[in-house]
């Protein structure tokens, strides 16, 4: 069978991963925004007798980024490990995705451009005579909506065409001179010596700096030698400028408008959505709403699902007798390992599966984009990335999942400060607890007032977040990470109905089951420690007993007691088992407790002193505390360093020590 290797690439927002899963039948989550695929995938399909490899690459702009996920885009195209590169364009905004083809052009013979959203295109009244573009280009164009899997027979035959044939070489007429006399400098380099030559005519000073030093660059000249013949090399101003114009007049004559203002609506609903006075406080309002939703919405499957695993306990003990698992062995795992599993479960499944499809309809409306917008000032007066924003978004579902988001930055700096600040957002291990004591000690147990009081003081708590995640990015900028702030590209796609179905099965299977499969992980692993400590006895005295008296003065420092530190020590594996390893303190019981009553577990509370004021020392060091376990493995991953890896465990926990602090000497 005949085998093509293809390189799926494009801009943010221009459907390149909807193209992927419709031909592949994957599900990658496709975003309205920068940054969802953020490595490599690929995939098979097979159409009349050929087997198509389909490499779904980063979005990017350009090929010529410092990112780390555009650099992904670019090695791949570089290297040229594929047999025919798709360059896919957003029909509705041709212009904006002419550069990245003319740019893939110049490192490949092999090109097909698709023009997709053309549905949408013919909506708005664009037109775009494919024929003539086909003709400015010199290669196949073809039109496809990939949502409604439409032209993608067609992409796939085009692709076949063009991996039997050369296409022709980009005349770029005056500058043939240049790029020649460049790439005889770089005869030895055996690479693309077209691409390395007009990014050094342009005076690119990634390529200027791998090409002095030496790094990649194998020229065969010795560096003094190497130096000279670069300094010999003219970069005039007049060269990006022609590069720009040629990209130019490839569209010269091929797009035209039956109504200009066919995204007049578009910019009236972002004059509000971006507005100085509205902006934010619309953010926020659809913050508490999602809050407001996913809080009344979890309680009732949670409930359920602590009856389902709970009724399956007996049963397990007496799988585990039958078989003859001895009793300390079989009491661990019931008592430890399998209630810690399902109170995770109960506990982090309902929410999430509420929260995650809620957040990414917001992503795929393309509303989360101008909420970056909104908040872009504010972190360029911190010295930081507005990018960053949108890494905050993600940490709300799952820190560990803004900690890879941040890989849309293209500042290593400013990327490492987005890394270590984003344990500033609660994540949706840390929400359960949050409500619970927010609910019990400071709204009451009225649910029909409760859950909007509840959600209204949960969003407070995300603004002081957001406040310490401006100071602490303000203080990293000035100290650990001095250096200067980029620039970025943030683009506002134009609002698009989500598919809903789309939606669900996207963020459920690639968020909250993601999410999930991690803390269930961890929580084997917690399980069994907690059952040890608990049970195990030096003395005649567990050792949980002794621990809790050993961090008891550092507790009642801080407005807690032992118990409580103890307890957040304990959640370091799953955020979720805090509320549970309490209980099993307070009671001096040998497992977990299921405590699905409010008013109980209140009692079990303030019969073991906590206040007003206990509840509030907690709250400081629930919300602002090192990260779990997941996420500091994803810390030292994505930035390979220790000192980052600690400074990032360190620093949330030094806020949530100051603020219980504080509130115990004030009140």
């Amino acid at each position: 069978m005949k085998k093509i290797r293809v390189a799926l690439i494009g801009s943010p927002n221009v459907g390149k991963s909807t193209i992927y899963n419709a031909l592949t039948n994957n599900h990658e989550h496709t975003g309205n925004w920068a940054g969802k695929t953020v490595e490599n995938v690929s995939s098979e399909c097979v159409f009349e007798g050929v087997n198509y490899t389909i490499f779904d690459l980063p979005g990017t702009y350009s090929l010529i980024s410092k990112s780390k996920e555009e650099m992904v885009a670019t090695d791949f195209i570089f290297k040229g490990n594929f047999d025919v590169a798709v360059v896919v364009c957003d029909a509705t905004s041709l212009e904006k995705g002419i550069n990245l083809v003319v740019q893939v052009q110049e490192m490949s013979k092999k090109v097909v451009v698709a023009l997709n959203l053309w549905d949408e295109a013919l909506k708005k009244g664009i037109n775009i005579d494919v024929k003539l573009l086909e003709k400015n280009l010199g290669c196949p164009v073809v039109v496809t909506s990939a949502r409604k899997k439409e032209g993608l027979e067609e992409l796939l035959k085009a692709i076949e065409e063009v991996k039997e044939n050369d296409y022709i070489d980009i005349n770029y007429g005056i500058l043939n001179k240049e790029i020649e006399k460049v790439e005889e400098e770089i005869k030895n380099y055996d690479g693309n010596k077209r691409w390395v030559a007009l990014r050094i005519l342009e005076g690119n000073k990634h390529y200027l700096d791998l090409f002095r030093k030496r790094k990649i660059l194998d020229i065969g000249l010795k560096t003094k030698e190497a130096k000279e013949a670069l300094e010999n090399v003219d970069i005039p101003l007049e060269i990006v400028i022609n590069m720009h114009k040629m990209a130019k007049l490839k569209l010269k004559n091929v797009v035209s408008y039956k109504n200009k203002d066919y995204d007049l609506k578009t910019r009236k609903i972002d004059k509000i959505l971006t507005s100085k006075i509205w902006g934010i406080p619309i953010m926020l309002g659809m913050l508490l709403i999602l809050f407001y939703i996913t809080i009344v919405g979890a309680n009732y499957p949670s409930d359920l699902l602590f009856k389902f695993f709970a009724s399956l306990e007996p049963g397990l003990t007496k799988i585990l007798d039958f078989i003859l698992v001895p009793p300390f062995l079989r009491e661990m795992l019931v008592n430890g390992v399998y209630k810690t599993l399902y109170w995770v479960v109960s506990v982090m499944m309902p929410p999430m599966m509420i929260f995650f499809p809620l957040f990414t309809f917001l992503e795929d409306l393309g509303v989360l984009p101008r909420i970056a917008f909104n908040m872009d000032k504010a972190f360029s007066k911190c010295n930081a990335c507005g990018k960053q924003a949108l890494t905050m978004c993600m940490g709300i579902g799952c820190n560990a999942v803004g900690v890879t988001g941040a890989r849309i930055i293209d500042s290593k700096y400013e990327r490492y400060i987005a890394i270590i600040t984003n344990a500033f957002m609660p994540c949706n291990g840390k929400f359960p607890t949050l409500i619970a004591i927010i609910t019990m000690f400071f709204v009451g147990l009225n649910k029909t007032m409760g859950s909007f009081i509840c959600a209204l003081i949960l969003t407070g708590f995300i603004l002081l977040g957001i406040l310490f995640t401006f100071l602490v990015s303000f203080i990293l900028a000035k100290t650990v990470f001095r250096g200067e702030a980029t620039s970025f590209t943030l683009e506002l796609p134009p609002y698009r109905k989500p598919n809903i179905f789309q939606v669900i099965v996207s963020s459920v299977k690639n968020r909250a089951i993601f999410v999930l499969q991690r803390a269930i992980k961890v929580a084997i692993f917690a399980g069994a420690l907690i059952w040890v400590v608990a049970n195990v006895k030096v003395g005649g005295v567990t050792i949980m007993n002794y621990l809790i008296k050993f961090f008891n003065p550092v507790g009642v420092m801080l407005g807690v007691d032992g118990v409580v530190i103890l307890s957040l020590i304990l959640g370091f594996p799953a955020n979720e088992i805090v509320i549970p390893a309490l209980l099993m303190s307070y009671l001096k019981t040998s497992s977990l407790v299921d405590m699905q009553n409010m008013v109980e577990l209140k009692n079990i509370l303030v019969l073991n002193g906590w206040t007003v004021k206990f509840a509030l020392s907690f709250l400081a060091l629930m919300m602002f505390h090192y990260p779990c376990s997941t996420t500091m493995l994803t810390i030292k991953k994505e930035t390979g360093s220790n000192f980052y890896t600690f400074l990032a465990f360190i620093i949330p926990l030094v806020v949530g020590i100051i603020l219980a602090i504080g509130i115990n000497i004030i009140l």
